[in-house]
């Protein structure tokens, strides 16, 4: 069980470092990822590098028993580049230069960038593909946090040849387009731009396709910065840090996950009523991203971040509670950012491993308990997670399409209506995973699909025949309404999964923000309604409109399927109304916690091979049954 954090000893003096070596031993570290943002140190000016430091501190980390994951430095240009080569800064919807005094100021589809960046990256790779220290290559640095939409001209020729690649013919892109409407229909490729700064919403499908288009650009720099490090290190493992976190949407992860050798992800927690649930929610589709196998947690804080309204001091027992959550959903290295708490820059207050307080605080006696901690742990290393019996269908274009513009609402937050049915399940102590659409769905006994909006043919044919099949879907408003160019199955809502569900609405009732409904079953509703016509004697109908335009028709319906069966929700319910709506649901699929009574809601319960976790989600003790003892407040224990 690998841990560590990011180190950057270029930020202080050399005597620094035999310190910083001193208390990585006594916490534990056993890894550090190096040389992130350190190109203008690597390479001072064009003509010349200088490696001499950083060869100094592999081999001072190589000496105290520290593995490194060598980072290729690309991720923010030296000035000297953007002095002499502006036209790789990125360019903004409305037209402005992104400039540099940040980071991430380049352009994914400058050729320009790329050959300085991978001038760099074959340097380093020649330089350290021998040393003993290297145990992975970790490209760029949370590729696309800043810079995933770019609308220069680089990108808009970029686009164009990634267009012709996918439609190879502009009528194939005029159909997939429906230019007919307001005029847009294009003569050939070079006619089309980036979605930039229009008089009004611009084409759907065009701002959909230029989302795949950005997502697939970063991939492709991931790529080419791969293929060299494995001309060099063929044996050594590659991978770059996902941002599989809070409303992080524009880079396709589930598409990603093939490109490394290992999966990585930096979560940070966002401070709200449903936080420790989403470091959960992200932690487990981080690991599904991952097939399912080990993985690696490459930033987390010790405490306060920098970059929040307010940055609020984790307390005690949340840094380990947070770490070990991360390792129950399959994590095998628990890192941070980082080491050594900057005392210049951008990033000075956020916390770190060893913060301005130094080795006396509490911060890094937590950490050191940390290290310990997952020492202990070591037979937990390179188990597999375990399937848990519910499934929560995750998808990215669903995602990015739901919430564009010049739709029935603008009010709907997909992530958020996926991370309320993962509350509602943790709270009826009902273990499940978060899957990508492309996962093996047959695994699950139920699947739940919130607002699955994009449905391809294909995927109406797999969900149909896992129901048929003995499977138990629940799927939500505003599903099955387009397929992959966002174009409307016609006939009627909800489109692809109408005849599945049994159910047929004409038109969509979204709610005002004042407004709410009542159903019969004590729950309430917010942000949108469906008229429901039940098109099948079969169907049955669980709750019912008791207020508002659809009083006394269906609100949530399940229709059987032989042994399986389909259920639609048809208004937002919140996690505490999904959590009361969910026994119903859950009713004919068999699926029943595996925590005693007492533990529900209270305890969340994660399986790895034969090691059970238990994580309080409360503030408060908890006492275990059959004499297992008190889980403390904010506590984890693995059996």
């Amino acid at each position: 069980m690998e841990f560590g954090a990011d180190y950057n000893p270029e930020q202080w003096p050399r005597e620094v470092w035999d310190d910083d070596v001193r208390a990585m031993r006594e916490a534990g570290v056993t890894i550090v990822s190096l040389a992130i943002f350190s190109w203008a140190r690597l390479q001072p000016r064009e003509d010349e590098y200088d490696f001499g430091w950083l060869d100094d501190a592999m081999d001072l980390l190589h000496a105290n028993g520290i593995s490194v994951d060598l980072a290729t430095a690309t991720a923010s240009p030296p000035p000297w580049l953007t002095t002499k080569h502006p036209e790789i800064l990125p360019v903004n919807r409305e037209g402005n230069t992104v400039w540099p005094g940040a980071r991430q100021h380049w352009r994914p589809t400058s050729p320009v960038f790329r050959e300085h960046a991978l001038r760099l990256v074959r340097a380093l790779g020649a330089r350290y593909a021998a040393h003993p220290a290297l145990v992975a290559w970790h490209v760029n640095n949370e590729l696309g946090c800043h810079n995933v939409y770019d609308f220069s001209d680089d990108a808009a020729r970029a686009f164009r040849q990634w267009l012709s690649h996918r439609y190879q013919t502009i009528d194939a892109l005029n159909e997939a387009w429906g230019t007919a409407f307001w005029s847009q229909r294009y003569d050939a490729f070079d006619e089309i731009l980036p979605p930039r700064i229009a008089a009004s919403h611009p084409n759907p499908t065009q701002q959909l396709d230029f989302k795949r288009f950005s997502s697939d650009a970063l991939k492709e720099h991931l790529r080419a910065e791969k293929a060299i490090l494995r001309e060099f290190t063929p044996d050594v493992p590659v991978t770059t840090n996902f941002m599989v976190m809070g409303e992080q949407s524009p880079m396709n992860y589930a598409d990603w996950a093939a490109e490394v050798d290992f999966v990585s992800n930096d979560h940070y927690v966002v401070p709200g009523p449903q936080a420790r649930d989403e470091l959960s929610f992200s932690a487990n589709l981080t690991g599904w991203l991952a097939g399912g196998q080990p993985w690696f947690l490459m930033e987390h804080s010790t405490s306060a971040v920098n970059w929040q309204p307010v940055n609020v001091a984790k307390r005690p027992g949340e840094l380990a509670r947070d770490s070990l959550t991360h390792v129950a959903y399959g994590a095998d290295a628990v890192c941070f950012f980082q080491w050594r708490q900057s005392k210049a820059g951008a990033e000075k207050y956020h916390s770190s491993m060893l913060p301005h307080a130094g080795t006396d605080s509490a911060v890094f006696r937590a950490v050191a308990d940390l290290g310990q901690r997952l020492k202990d742990l070591a037979p937990v290393a390179g188990t597999p997670r375990t399937v848990a019996p519910v499934g929560i269908v995750f998808d990215w274009e669903s995602w990015w399409v739901a919430e564009q513009d010049s739709h029935p609402t603008d009010r709907l937050r997909y992530r958020q209506e996926a991370l309320d049915w993962y509350t509602a399940l943790l709270e009826n102590g009902i273990r499940a995973d978060v899957v990508p659409t492309g996962g093996d769905l047959e695994s699950y006994r139920v699947l739940i699909a919130p607002v699955l909006h994009v449905v391809p043919a294909a995927l109406t044919e797999r969900l149909t025949r896992y129901v048929g099949n003995g499977g138990h879907l629940v799927t939500t408003y505003f599903s099955g309404i387009v397929d992959e160019n966002d174009h409307v199955w016609l006939g009627g809502y909800p489109g692809a999964l109408r005849d599945l569900l049994g159910i047929r609405i004409e038109e969509f009732a979204p709610l005002l923000d004042h407004e709410s409904v009542e159903l019969d079953n004590g729950v309430t509703g917010t942000l949108w309604t469906d008229r429901i016509d039940v098109t099948g004697p079969e169907v049955e109908v669980l709750a019912r409109y008791k207020t508002g335009e659809q009083a006394e028709r269906a609100a949530i319906t399940r229709r059987p399927v032989g042994s399986g069966s389909a259920a639609y929700v048809s208004t937002r319910l919140g996690a505490d109304g999904l959590a009361t709506v969910l026994p119903a649901l859950l009713a004919p699929t068999g699926v029943v916690s595996e925590l005693p009574a007492e533990l529900r809601g209270r305890v969340e319960l994660a399986i790895r091979g034969s090691h059970r976790f238990l994580i309080n989600r409360t503030d408060e003790p908890i006492d275990l049954p059959d004499g297992g003892g008190v889980l403390e407040a904010r506590g984890v224990r693995v059996l």
